[in-house]
């Protein structure tokens, strides 16, 4: 009797949904979180006053704007480099919470500097896990 090759232990855990799922997460998310950002900003802007039309319109052009921000830096960040790939992400992140925050009325100044300590995090963050999960020519590591 021969003994049985040894396997490899597989280093990647198996995946669950099916690529629909992962596709309409890809799509849903973004909205989802855009439907939210909506109207969030259009709250912070009528600072507890009553809900008019042009504020109704505000919420909805900041949600397609944000949907259309977000799918486009879902689908084009990930074939950058990994320096490019992490400022655009921490960017979009940074100006999305900038702007969300001057919509309360609060100083330029002040929604500036939190919009880019945000970004500064989150470029530290991003960075480093593409720093860990990618060779030196950008190939992901598994």
């Amino acid at each position: 009797m021969r003994p049985r090759p040894r396997r490899r232990p597989t280093t990647r855990l198996p995946d669950v949904f099916s690529p629909r799922v992962h596709t309409t997460a890809r799509f849903g998310i973004p909205v989802a979180l855009g439907l939210v950002y909506g109207y969030w900003a259009a709250a912070n802007r009528r600072n507890g006053g009553p809900i008019t039309g042009w504020n109704v319109l505000f919420g909805f052009v900041t949600t397609i704007v944000f949907i259309v921000l977000c799918i486009a830096v879902i689908l084009f960040a990930p074939k950058l480099k990994r320096e490019l790939h992490s400022a655009v992400k921490s960017a979009f992140a940074g100006a999305a919470v900038g702007f969300l925050i001057s919509q309360s009325g609060v100083s330029v100044l002040t929604c500036a500097g939190i919009g880019l300590a945000l970004s500064a995090g989150i470029f530290i963050v991003f960075f480093y896990r593409y720093y860990t999960h990618e060779d030196a020519a950008g190939h992901r590591i598994r």
